[in-house]
């Protein structure tokens, strides 16, 4: 097979529909928009939201609060989960991820002191509970705090 002789599935691609182009296109005259109205005119369409004149929902419902668009979400981790890693391993964010323990969008890490660690381990994450960072001390390990 050579490029020029690939072809997409058939009925995968639909012709464009050439409006206003003469009677034989079965699109002219109105060009596909009726008879008058507001729908055939040049910006006759109504915005998103329009409930004919009525007040939208979305200035009807009442609104509170801020959205603070400069906050910063972390993945959370128990201790607990850092127990699979073999002792005196180097735990980083990207080791974090590769093994599954966290998910989801956001690149920064919380460490939590939940549960217990049982060998010394060299923790680096963005941010660590005070509980946490006791914990990975008094098993012998270390808490680094990386930038994000």
């Amino acid at each position: 097979m050579k490029l020029h002789e690939l072809k997409p599935n058939p009925g995968s691609r639909k012709r464009e529909k050439r409006i206003g182009r003469g009677i034989g296109s079965g699109h002219g005259k109105t060009s596909t928009k009726g008879h008058k109205g507001q729908a055939a005119r040049s910006g006759g369409t109504k915005p998103p939201g329009f409930e004919g004149g009525q007040q939208p929902i979305l200035r009807r419902v009442p609104k509170r609060g801020f959205r603070n668009p400069f906050t910063k979400h972390y993945n959370v981790l128990n201790l607990s989960a850092l127990e699979r890693f073999s002792p005196d391993a180097v735990v980083d964010p990207q080791k974090m991820r590769d093994s599954g323990l966290v998910k989801g969008r956001s690149r920064l890490i919380k460490i939590l002191g939940e549960g217990e660690i049982g060998k010394p381990l060299v923790v680096s994450a963005h941010k660590f509970s005070a509980s946490a960072v006791r914990k990975i001390e008094a098993a012998g390990g270390k808490a680094e705090i990386v930038s994000p």
